[in-house]
C-alpha cells in the first residue's frame, strides 16, 4: 500500500515538472494561452508554466518551409486547358497572428495560390502560358503577399514547377518546333552562304586594291629613283664643266704668268702645222693670220739670229 502511494506520488511529481518544464528547440516557439486567452510566446531553451493554468495551445517552425500545391487543370484565353504545378514558399513571421488569425494558413495559402493562378491564366493565352512562368510566378506571390500579411506569414517564393498541355497539343508544338528549327536551319544556312559570297567578294576586291596600291608605289619610287640619278648624273657633269673650266682658266692665267704671249702661241701653231702636213695630205692651206705669223717667226730669227752675232 505504501509503495502504491509512493508511485502515485511520483507520477503526480513527474507531471507536475512535465507541466511547469517547457524546453523550446531553436527556430520554433509556443503560444501560450492562460485560462484560454493568449498570454505569452515560448521562445526557445527553458521556459517555466504553471501547471494546469497555462497551455501551450500551439508550436511554429519559424524555418522557411515549403507546401506543394496540387496540380490545378486551367483554361487560357484561348480555350486550352492547362495543367500547373506549383510550389509555394513560406515562413512564419507571426506566431500569435499565424494561431488566431487563420485556422489553418497552409490550406489558405493553397486556395489563394489555386484561385490567383485560374485568374491570371485566364487572361493569358497558350503561348504566354508557355513562356510566362516568371510572370505567373510574381503574380501569384504578389496575391499571396496581400492575403497572408495578417495571417502572420511570409511567402518567400512562389515556383511553377510545370505547365502540361493537352497532349494533341503537345504533338502540334512538337511539330511547330521541328518545323520552325528546320527553318532556321535553312535560314542559317543560307546567310551563311551570303556572308561567305561577301567576304569573298571583300577579300578579293582588298586584294585587287592592295596590288593595285602596290604597283602604283613601285612605279613612283622608280620613277623617283630615275629622276634622282638624272639629278645626280647632271649635277656631276656641271661640276665636271666647272672642273675642266676652272683648269683652263688656271692654265691661261699660269701661260700668262709665264710671259708667253701671242708670238709663242703663233709658234707653237706652226710647229702644229707641220706636223699636220708630215701626215697623209700633201697639202696644207694656210690661213691668213699663219703667214702673218710666220713673218712675225721670221723677225724672231733675225732677233735669235742677231743675239748670236754680239756674242
Amino acid at each position: 500500500m505504501e509503495w502504491a502511494i509512493i508511485g502515485i506520488i511520483v507520477v503526480v511529481v513527474v507531471v507536475f515538472i512535465a507541466l511547469t518544464i517547457k524546453i523550446v528547440p531553436q527556430q520554433r516557439v509556443g503560444v501560450v494561452e492562460r485560462l484560454g486567452k493568449f498570454n505569452r510566446l515560448l521562445t526557445p531553451g527553458l521556459n517555466i508554466l504553471i501547471p494546469v493554468i497555462d497551455q501551450v495551445r500551439t508550436y511554429h517552425d519559424l524555418r522557411i518551409q515549403q507546401a506543394n500545391v496540387p496540380p490545378q487543370t486551367v483554361i487560357t484565353k484561348d480555350n486550352v486547358q492547362v495543367q500547373i504545378d506549383t510550389i509555394i514558399f513560406y515562413q512564419v513571421v507571426g506566431p500569435e497572428e499565424a494561431t488566431y488569425g487563420i485556422s489553418d494558413y497552409v490550406y489558405g495559402v493553397r486556395n489563394i495560390s489555386t484561385a490567383t493562378m485560374r485568374q491570371i491564366i485566364g487572361k493569358l493565352e497558350l503561348d504566354e502560358t508557355l513562356s510566362g512562368r516568371e510572370k505567373i510566378s510574381s503574380d501569384i506571390r504578389l496575391a499571396l503577399d496581400e492575403a497572408t500579411e495578417k495571417w502572420g506569414v511570409r511567402i518567400e517564393r512562389v515556383e511553377v514547377i510545370d505547365i502540361k498541355p493537352p497532349l494533341d497539343i503537345q504533338e502540334a508544338m512538337d511539330k511547330q518546333m521541328k518545323a520552325e528549327r528546320s527553318k532556321r536551319a535553312i535560314v542559317l544556312e543560307a546567310e551563311a552562304a551570303k556572308q561567305d559570297m561577301i567576304l569573298r567578294a571583300e577579300g578579293d576586291k582588298q586584294s585587287k586594291i592592295l596590288k593595285a596600291e602596290g604597283d602604283k608605289e613601285a612605279r613612283i619610287r622608280q620613277a623617283e629613283g630615275l629622276r634622282q640619278a638624272q639629278e645626280l648624273e647632271a649635277l656631276g657633269q656641271a661640276k665636271a664643266i666647272e672642273a675642266v673650266a676652272e683648269a683652263e682658266k688656271a692654265r691661261i692665267a699660269l701661260i700668262s704668268t709665264a710671259g708667253l704671249d701671242e708670238r709663242v702661241l703663233a709658234y707653237q701653231s706652226f710647229e702644229a702645222l707641220t706636223d699636220i702636213s708630215k701626215g697623209a695630205a700633201n697639202k696644207v692651206f694656210l690661213p691668213t693670220s699663219a703667214v702673218e705669223t710666220l713673218g712675225s717667226l721670221g723677225a724672231i730669227a733675225e732677233v735669235f739670229k742677231s743675239g748670236k752675232d754680239g756674242k
